[in-house]
């Protein structure tokens, strides 16, 4: 089944430059928002689309989280968008997604670029966020702080409390809801830790960014990488854990346009 995606689409590059656009996908429980700075600088010299993946962002809610499913909802954007040719950035489940499209569909990825994430099954690491979003489910809150405390009882991290509170929207009766497809992750969740699909390597040119605090890309994945991708490279960004694009922006932003640039 395809769906129709929601995403955020500049347009015409604020510049007039004609490069190829670049996709961006966002992680397990984001959203394209959470990227509207990056997306504001990479506008000025060309086309960015940042896509809302199924059961995320304003994205329908259904069921089914495998990667060649999501892909293929991208390339059904992608076709509709006319766009053929373009970059490709990931993070995290996004940048699972980015690998099984780049895979599937090679001749139309120019450069692939992957945030923390490598083509390997993980183990269960979100117990405590689907905890606390139940709560805030069952508990009604009638605003984001009230939401904000009822998850501590099970996040102590307030930078991830505060990610997922992006997800919540008041509906008609003034009760904070949920705008993910909680059910649905929940369902799919053993897909979304599960490797990327496709059979084939992605030949080529590809950058792993991965943050040096951050546990989810290790030396000891080079193996599993340069077998989907054999034409990576490596990049670190010392001091940033799994959201690296948020704690460092600028070195984040600065790796990718001199991948996807050459300068």
């Amino acid at each position: 089944m395809t769906l129709q995606l929601h995403c955020i689409d500049t347009g015409v590059a604020e510049s007039g430059d004609t490069a190829i656009p670049l996709v961006v996908l966002h992680g397990l429980f984001g959203s394209a928002d959470n990227w509207r700075s990056h997306i504001k600088q990479w506008q000025v010299d060309r086309r960015v689309i940042a896509v809302d993946l199924r059961n995320h962002g304003r994205s329908p809610h259904v069921e089914g989280m495998r990667y060649a499913a999501m892909a293929s909802d991208v390339v059904a954007l992608l076709d509709e968008l006319d766009v053929e040719r373009f970059d490709l950035l990931g993070h995290s489940m996004g940048g699972k997604v980015a690998m099984t499209l780049a895979r599937l569909h090679s001749a139309r990825v120019a450069h692939l670029i992957v945030a923390d994430i490598a083509p390997v099954a993980y183990e269960h690491g979100h117990d405590e966020i689907f905890a606390a979003m139940r709560r805030v489910e069952t508990g009604q809150p009638t605003s984001r702080r009230e939401a904000a405390a009822i998850m501590e009882e099970e996040i102590e991290s307030a930078p991830t409390r505060q990610f997922l509170a992006t997800n919540l929207v008041r509906d008609d009766d003034g009760v904070m809801r949920w705008r993910v497809g909680l059910d649905e992750i929940g369902a799919g969740y053993e897909d979304i830790i599960a490797p990327p699909d496709g059979d084939q390597p992605f030949e080529g040119p590809a950058l792993l960014i991965r943050g040096g605090d951050s546990h989810y890309v290790r030396d000891r994945h080079r193996d599993a990488v340069a077998a989907v991708m054999p034409n990576v490279e490596w990049q670190t960004l010392e001091g940033a854990g799994h959201w690296l694009h948020a704690e460092q922006p600028e070195a984040f932003r600065e790796a990718v346009n001199r991948f996807i640039t050459g300068f």
